[in-house]
C-alpha cells in the first residue's frame, strides 16, 4: 500500500508571480518562502500556489538568468489546478486583493473541505488613509479585509500594534461567522541578502559612494509615496544646506503614485548629484552598501505597519531617526532616536538636534535592536498557523 501523502503547506504568491516589484512585501515573501523551503515544517510538503483566473495552482519553482530561485506561472495550458483536502493549510503571505475577493467562493470551498486559511495582514493604513494611496486602493483593500476576516481561520500581523489596530477595526466590523477568528503575531526578519538579492554595483555607483564619503549622509529607503514624506524630508535638508550644514540626502525608492510634483522637484533639483541623490532602481547589493557607508537612516514615514528598513539598518549598525510611531517604538525601542515634525522646519530642527548628538558621539546606536532573521521569523507565523498560539481573539457575528 503507497504511504499517504503528507498534508501540503499551501503558500500564495499570486502577487509576487504576477510582478515582483521588489518593495517590503515581496522582501518578506521571499525571505518566509526560502525559509520554508529550506527547512519545511514536520510533516508537510511546502508548495507555492498562485491565482490562474478562477482556481489556484501550482507554481512553477525555476531558476533566473542568475541562478537565482523564480517563481512563474504555468505556461498556458500546462497549469496543475489545486488539489487540496482536509489537513491541508493555505498561508497567504503576499498581498494579492483582486485574486481573494475573485475567489472568494474558491476559498470558501477549501474551508468546507477542510483546509485550513490564513492571511498575513501588513498594515491598515489604505482604509484609514485612501488618500495615501492609489485610487481605489482604499475600496479595494477594504473589501479584502472584509474577506479575509470572514473567511479566514486566523489573522498574522507583522506587529502587535498593527494586530491591535486590526482588532478595533473588527470590533467595528464583527465578521459573520460561525468560528472564531484568532489573531496572531510574526515579527518580520531582516536578512536582504537572503531574499534573493539583485547584484551590481555599477562604476557610476562606485563613484557616488566614494562621493558620499565626504560628509554625513542621511539614507531613505521606500518607494515616493505621500505617507513616506520624502518632500517633508528635502525641504527640512534645504534649510540646512542654506545654513552651510554638511550632509547628504540619498532617497533610494521608484516613483509611486500622487508623487508627480516631488518627482520633478527633485530631477530639477540645484543640488541633484552634489548633496541630492535618488537612485530610482538601486541593486540590492548597492543597497547593501548604503545601509554599512551612511551615518543614518532616516525614516520619516507618517504611517508604517512595521518599518522593514529599521531593522535592516539595525543588522549593519547604522544609526535609526524615526518618526515617533508606535510600530517604529515597537520595532526599535531604545535604539533609536525619535522625533515629531509637522513640517520641514521643524524636522530640519530635529536633525540638527541630532547631528549634535552623532558629533558627540552621544547618538542611540542601532546595534541592539532586536532582529529576527527569516528562519526565525517564519517560525513565529507557524508557531500560530501549526501551534495554534494566538495573541487575541477577535469577535465575530453569528451568521
Amino acid at each position: 500500500m503507497r504511504a499517504k501523502a503528507p498534508p501540503q503547506l499551501l503558500v500564495d504568491l499570486s502577487e509576487l508571480v504576477r510582478h515582483d516589484a521588489r518593495s517590503g512585501i515581496q522582501r518578506v515573501v521571499r525571505g518566509m518562502l526560502q525559509a520554508l523551503l529550506a527547512a519545511p515544517p514536520a510533516g508537510y510538503a511546502v508548495r507555492p500556489v498562485y491565482d490562474a483566473g478562477g482556481y489556484y495552482a501550482y507554481a512553477e519553482l525555476g531558476q533566473d538568468e542568475q541562478g537565482q530561485p523564480r517563481y512563474a506561472a504555468a505556461a498556458a495550458g500546462h497549469e496543475q489546478p489545486l488539489r487540496a483536502g482536509a489537513g491541508d493549510l493555505l498561508v497567504a503571505i503576499d498581498l494579492s486583493l483582486d485574486s481573494v475577493v475573485r475567489n472568494r467562493a474558491v476559498l470558501a470551498s477549501l474551508r468546507q473541505h477542510g483546509v485550513g486559511l490564513y492571511f498575513m495582514v501588513y498594515d491598515l493604513l489604505p482604509v484609514h488613509q485612501p488618500g495615501w494611496f492609489a485610487d481605489g486602493m482604499g475600496e479595494a483593500f477594504t473589501g479584502w479585509l472584509h474577506t479575509v476576516a470572514e473567511l479566514a481561520d486566523g489573522l498574522i500581523c507583522n506587529a502587535r500594534a498593527t494586530a491591535d489596530e486590526l482588532m478595533t477595526w473588527l470590533e467595528q466590523h464583527p465578521p459573520r461567522r460561525a468560528l472564531p477568528l484568532h489573531l496572531g503575531c510574526a515579527a518580520l526578519g531582516a536578512d536582504l541578502a537572503a531574499t534573493l538579492p539583485t547584484s551590481g554595483i555599477a562604476a557610476a555607483d562606485a563613484a557616488l559612494l566614494a562621493q558620499l564619503a565626504q560628509r554625513p549622509t542621511l539614507l531613505m529607503v521606500g518607494t515616493l509615496e505621500p505617507r513616506k514624506m520624502q518632500g517633508q524630508a528635502l525641504d527640512a535638508l534645504e534649510m540646512l544646506w542654506q545654513q552651510d550644514t554638511e550632509l547628504n540626502l540619498v532617497i533610494v525608492g521608484k516613483p509611486g503614485w500622487r508623487m508627480a510634483a516631488l518627482e520633478r522637484r527633485l530631477r530639477q533639483h540645484a543640488e541633484l548629484g552634489r548633496r541630492l541623490f535618488w537612485l530610482e532602481r538601486a541593486s540590492d547589493e548597492l543597497l547593501l552598501r548604503l545601509y554599512r557607508d551612511s551615518s543614518a537612516l532616516l525614516a520619516a514615514s507618517r504611517g508604517e505597519g512595521y518599518g522593514l528598513p529599521l531593522i535592516e539598518a539595525a543588522q549593519h549598525g547604522l544609526p535609526v531617526i524615526a518618526r515617533d510611531l508606535l510600530v517604529f517604538r515597537e520595532v526599535a525601542g531604545a535604539h533609536a532616536w525619535y522625533f515629531t515634525a509637522a513640517d520641514g522646519t521643524e524636522l530640519a530642527a530635529a536633525l540638527r538636534a541630532w547631528l549634535a548628538l552623532f558629533q558627540a558621539g552621544q547618538a542611540p546606536a542601532s546595534a541592539g535592536m532586536p532582529r529576527l532573521d527569516w528562519a526565525a521569523s517564519t517560525a513565529q507565523l507557524l508557531d500560530c498557523v501549526l501551534g495554534q498560539r494566538w495573541y487575541r481573539r477577535a469577535p465575530v457575528k453569528l451568521p
